[in-house]
């Protein structure tokens, strides 16, 4: 126990300075790496709603693989996946976890530190926790319902879930924390591993910068249009619906009258 302690704190047991410390931040590193690049991909996913309900569903299928086997069970495939994604998920906050304050009075030292100093990116890591507290259950609660529900994947059961279950909600807070959390955390990989640094540091990162806040505001936007489009799906079949139920009730009435 004690050796696993030490290791933890930086130390072996002979003194020398372990290597799990950052062997641990590279698995943050590139877990954090792979869940923004498939946050990315999964926002374009959604957002072909945009282009019709027909596309949207054509790509459902297409990455379930039914053009090989049309079977319902093939939806397990992207049950799986979301199953690989959360204990990435998982593991990613764990590990960042690591970092965060674990008492009042660090939490305090932290806050006075970030005063003093007003550093930006200081301040980009108090959002990316606070996001990143968030997503832990709100972003484990979407996928474990996408393992457990694969099947009901599509946009009119999707525009149900929105309007009927009064899920726009929930996916908005999400939508936000995650785009957030997942570009700063871009940002901070770029700049801890000096990747697009280039000869001049500092106006790297500015222009690292100036890009992390255009592609949140563009991700943010693709994921509001798109959650838009899923609500009018869903209102629109309520309201069919709706006019359904009240024609059968007038229809039922009328015959009694009659």
């Amino acid at each position: 126990m004690s050796e696993l302690i030490e290791g933890y704190l930086g130390k072996s047991i002979d003194g020398k300075k372990s290597k799990m410390p950052a062997r641990l931040d590279f698995i943050q590193s590139a877990s954090g790496l792979f869940l923004g690049l498939f946050m990315w991909l999964h926002m374009l996913f959604v957002s072909t709603i945009l282009v019709s309900e027909d596309f949207f569903n054509s790509v459902v299928h297409f990455l379930e693989l039914k053009f090989v086997y049309d079977n319902p069970i093939m939806s397990y495939i992207t049950s799986f996946l979301a199953a690989c994604v959360l204990i990435i998920f998982i593991v990613h906050a764990a590990l960042a976890m690591r970092k965060f304050p674990i008492n009042f009075r660090q939490y305090q030292l932290l806050r006075t530190h970030s005063k003093k100093m007003k550093h930006e990116d200081t301040t980009l890591w108090w959002v990316q926790a606070f996001t990143g507290f968030v997503m832990f259950f709100l972003g484990s609660a979407h996928l474990i319902f996408i393992i457990t529900n694969a099947d009901k994947i599509s946009a009119d059961m999707s525009g149900e879930r929105v309007v009927n279950h009064f899920m726009w909600l929930f996916y908005i807070v999400l939508l936000i924390c995650v785009e957030l959390h997942g570009s700063i955390g871009l940002y901070r990989l770029c700049v801890k591993w000096g990747w697009f640094e280039g000869k001049n540091a500092r106006e790297s990162r500015k222009k690292l910068k100036r890009a992390k806040w255009a592609i949140s505001a563009f991700f943010l936007a693709l994921g509001v249009l798109s959650l838009a489009a899923f609500a009018k799906i869903g209102f629109e079949n309520y309201q069919i619906q709706a006019n359904a139920m009240i024609k059968n009730y007038n229809g039922a009435n009328h015959e009694y009258t009659i």
